[in-house]
């Protein structure tokens, strides 16, 4: 070991095995403040959130303790075949970037131990999203990974699907990343749920571990995190804003209701100016399609091959591609809807442009602070209002920023379509009491207050079914009235993993070039139907001819 690192340590890092604490020192040099206050909960085994602007280092806040724990683990020769660390993303995108990024580490210290002459078994990771391949799926059941990246999506079919089950019993560790960004919506108390599922499959307690960024109340979103009926979470919160150059352009044209054809080129070509001068600038966009004009216009003006797209109807290869264009610093731009809005390692873009208003305050945050994404550095945003009434959206939102305003945060209240989709999942696992049912979902954060009446209810319409012209339908559940226990019908687990989550189930028709068949990407149903052979369509930054649509 390497003397002089280990004697240079800060106090915040004496806990770690001496691999672990050389690889860290060797790398950073000195823990970040949301490091060294939030790794003492953590090693205490407390909920803990912590909150803290983009680029200061949380992430690993997260994740440093859990690989000190396996590397331990490992040097003791008990790192079995179990997934232990389980790293729950909002986003597939930022899934397969968090894994790439704990390889590094991991690969880092494998080679330290190395050359020190210690043997240390590898530590395994995976994802499981919607992306992940068939033979993919079957190797990690085969072989369960150490640390699991996925979505709250698959996290909730993991734990629905027979076999996936038994690969999260030994979970000691959840890492919930940008928490915020899902606890206001129904993702949220889908995800809540699927936490409490997990701890009851656990037998015990997993440390829930959540990274936010700033968020008003912190309070509320620190519940979520752990639930109800349990102690109160540990909350580090670095309160310090990053030095911010924010700015509102305006076309030269005269504003109006609209956006005319003339302040669109007026846009293009301003932002294709601002790419010109800086290294590498992402280009932020509310809708997919829209994503796909402007790059297209942008690629007139700087190059084709010098502006990418990056949206969830490409393809994950296409997805993939840019996003390693633009960690390489080949692209001059990259057009983005939300895809790229959360802490994906986006390398060293210094530029970020808003087209039209962010529509809150947490977003313009969190999009701007992608440029910039390095410790010290300045985040320079520039949002392109396209008519009045965004100019006035985006001043006032400009100067709320300025003045250290944020969005209040409100936690839905106990949706009962979430409540049906997840009962269903319970059942089909395994067979429930009615009590402990309501018992285990009263622990969720959103369903804290549920009433006993609304609970029958779901349970009652689940197990009845619904009147229709032909008959009742729909009916999952078996009820037992006299010893108040629910049990799954048949095709009830199928129904489970096929029919949930929150996300709007959009009919997507599939693009694939020919004569190679590689796919493309998706659109939706009505631009499908309403799109003819020979029409021209841009996708992943290029122009596709319609052969047919079937």
């Amino acid at each position: 070991m390497n003397a002089n690192n280990s004697h240079n340590v800060s106090v915040g890092l004496e806990w770690a095995h001496p691999l672990v604490r050389e690889w860290f020192v060797g790398r950073f040099g000195t823990p970040t403040e949301p490091q060294e206050q939030g790794w003492p909960h953590i090693l205490a085994g407390r909920t803990t959130l912590i909150s803290a602007p983009t680029g200061s280092g949380k992430t690993l806040a997260a994740f440093l303790a859990c690989i000190d724990g396996l590397v331990r683990g490992a040097l003791r020769g008990e790192l079995a075949d179990r997934t232990e660390v389980l790293y729950v993303s909002p986003l597939k995108a930022l899934g397969n970037d968090i894994r790439t990024n704990l390889e590094i580490p991991l690969g880092e210290i494998q080679e330290l131990a190395a050359n020190c002459g210690i043997r240390l078994p590898e530590i395994r990771t995976a994802v499981r999203t919607g992306d992940t391949l068939a033979h993919e799926r079957r190797a990690m059941l085969a072989r369960p990974p150490h640390i699991l990246v996925t979505t709250p999506e698959s996290l909730y079919i993991l734990l629905t699907a027979e076999k996936s089950r038994e690969i999260l019993r030994d979970v000691k560790t959840i890492i919930v990343d940008e928490i915020h960004s899902i606890a206001d919506d129904k993702r949220g108390a889908h995800l809540a749920l699927s936490l409490e599922r997990l701890e009851c499959l656990a037998g015990r307690g997993p440390v829930r571990i959540g990274l936010s960024a700033t968020q008003k109340p912190i309070e509320v979103v620190a519940r979520f995190l752990s639930g109800s009926d349990r102690p109160d979470p540990a909350v580090v919160q670095i309160d310090h804003r990053r030095e911010l150059d924010l700015a509102v352009e305006v076309p030269r044209s005269e504003l109006g209701p609209i956006v005319t054809n003339e302040m669109w080129d007026e846009i293009y070509d301003r932002i294709a100016e601002l790419a010109r001068q800086h290294r590498s600038t992402l280009v932020f966009v509310n809708t997919r399609r829209l994503a796909e004009r402007v790059a297209h216009h942008l690629g007139a003006r700087l190059g084709r091959d010098a502006v990418a797209t990056h949206h969830g109807s490409l393809s994950r290869k296409l997805r993939l591609a840019a996003e390693k264009k633009l960690k390489a610093g080949e692209v001059c731009a990259l057009v983005a809807t939300a895809s790229l809005e959360l802490g994906i390692d986006i390398g060293s873009v210094d530029l970020v442009c808003q087209v039209g208003s962010p529509r809150s305050i947490s977003v313009a945050l969190q999009r701007i602070g992608r440029a910039g994404h390095w410790r010290g550095a300045v985040s320079k945003g520039r949002i392109f209002a396209t008519t009045r009434d965004e100019l006035l959206e985006c001043a006032a939102l400009v100067r709320a920023i300025r003045q250290g305003e944020l969005d209040r945060i409100e936690i839905p209240d106990a949706p009962l379509d979430i409540l049906a989709q997840q009962i269903v999942a319970m059942c089909a696992a395994e067979d429930w009491g009615e009590d402990e049912l309501l018992r285990i979902v009263r622990r969720a954060y959103p369903y804290r207050n549920l009433a006993r009446s609304d609970f029958d209810a779901v349970v009652e319409m689940l197990s009845e079914g619904i009147a229709g012209n032909r008959g009742r339908y729909a009916a999952y559940l078996h009820r037992d009235r006299v010893n108040g226990g629910v049990r799954a019908r048949r095709g009830s687990r199928l129904t489970a993993i096929t029919s949930g989550g929150a996300i709007p189930d959009n009919a997507l028709y599939s693009v694939f070039a020919q004569p190679e068949g590689t796919l493309v990407g998706t659109v939706d149903e009505d631009f499908a139907v309403e799109s003819l052979a020979g029409d021209i369509i841009l996708l992943g930054n290029s122009s596709w001819r319609i052969r047919r649509v079937e």
